[in-house]
């Protein structure tokens, strides 16, 4: 086993150890955390969008937490969905120890590559999510300041978009969708054009306010909510080209093979866990910071203002998700840098826009 193992680490390239066993399952590992982590937020909004149980209340039906009794009171069809979540869980293990098997032959950095490209997407459509959703908002806000959206809706329809339920529903959300599939077409523009987009924002409030005395709530809005898109989308990004504020006083004397390493502890012990933290915290009850806004459809009290401030605290979860998935791919480029893969490149050559 020791000579084994030492054989899977010594350098020579991703063809001498890219089929054995400890590679397979480093490699399943990082897509079931990725997986896991989408699961996650899936179920999340079935438990407390759409009534399913969660693990947590069906392993309590059940007894397998320990109480006594507890599964005679748990009505048939939530207990169904119960298992269907439970399941869900098992079937990702399936679907990573699936793929890595198929592509038994590849060594980590073809899955990195896979992961990045993921968390790129998600990215690429929280960016049209905001984008549409940013400006769709604020041309319902100003109507509506101005008095003009009775004229424009009609008077039913204006007092139903004054309900940030409903526009959520009716506007919000129908357009992230339609960002889903636009992100997935439409690979050449992303994140990093959300920086213009600010500036831009930005410079209206000061053109209209100093020159035309106008101002209005819904102005800061939209820069808060795309300055917020920024800074947390870009994350993932940031961290592929290693643009992140990085204090070391060792690492830059290390060779590649020895910052790989540290690369893939790094994202193993500290990225990953933080992210988890960010999700379990803020996501697993109602009450949770980022779940309660969401389920609420919280708005800002600034009177006439964009009704996004919910969607921010979504952000969080688009931040911890992105993270997450880029961590594995990390992880797994980490591995493959200590094992001198072919392939290594260079920080720089990896953009997320594409």
């Amino acid at each position: 086993m020791a000579s084994q193992a030492e054989a899977d680490w010594s350098g020579g390239g991703a063809g001498s150890h890219s089929g054995s066993l400890w590679t397979l399952f480093l490699r399943g590992f990082s897509w079931y955390v990725a997986g896991a982590a989408l699961l996650y937020l899936f179920n999340n909004y079935l438990i407390f969008w759409r009534g399913w149980p969660g693990l947590s209340v069906f392993f309590t039906y059940q007894g397998w937490l320990g109480e006594e009794g507890a599964g005679s009171g748990m009505d048939p069809s939530l207990a169904l969905l119960g298992w269907l979540q439970t399941l869900s869980y098992a079937a990702v293990i399936l679907v990573a120890a699936w793929h890595v098997l198929r592509t038994r032959d590849e060594g980590f950095r073809p899955d990195s590559a896979r992961l990045t490209a993921l968390a790129a997407y998600i990215a690429r459509a929280a960016f049209w999510s905001v984008l549409l959703v940013g400006l769709a908002d604020m041309v319902l806000s100003f109507l509506r300041v101005e008095g003009l959206m009775e004229a424009v809706l009609g008077a039913d329809l204006t007092t139903e978009m004054g309900r940030s339920q409903f526009r959520g529903s009716v506007v919000h959300f129908p357009l992230i969708g339609l960002s889903l599939v636009i992100a997935f077409f439409v690979r050449g523009i992303g994140v990093a054009w959300l920086a213009m987009l600010v500036v831009i924002a930005e410079l209206q409030i000061v053109v209209l306010r100093f020159i035309f005395s106008y101002e209005q709530a819904f102005m800061g809005d939209l820069v808060r909510f795309w300055y917020a898109a920024l800074f947390l989308f870009a994350s993932a990004n940031t961290l592929i080209v290693d643009g992140h504020v990085r204090v070391d006083v060792l690492f830059t004397r290390f060779s590649p093979q020895k910052k790989g390493m540290v690369n893939a502890l790094g994202a193993l012990l500290l990225g990953i866990p933080l992210c988890v933290v960010i999700l379990t915290r803020g996501m697993w009850g109602k009450t949770h910071i980022i779940n309660s806004p969401l389920l609420s459809f919280e708005v800002s009290q600034s009177g006439f203002g964009m009704y996004t401030k919910y969607l921010m605290a979504g952000f969080l979860a688009i931040f911890a998700l992105t993270m997450i998935i880029q961590f594995a791919g990390y992880f797994l480029q980490g591995l493959a840098d200590h094992r001198d893969e072919p392939g290594r490149k260079e920080p720089e050559s990896h953009d997320m826009g594409h």
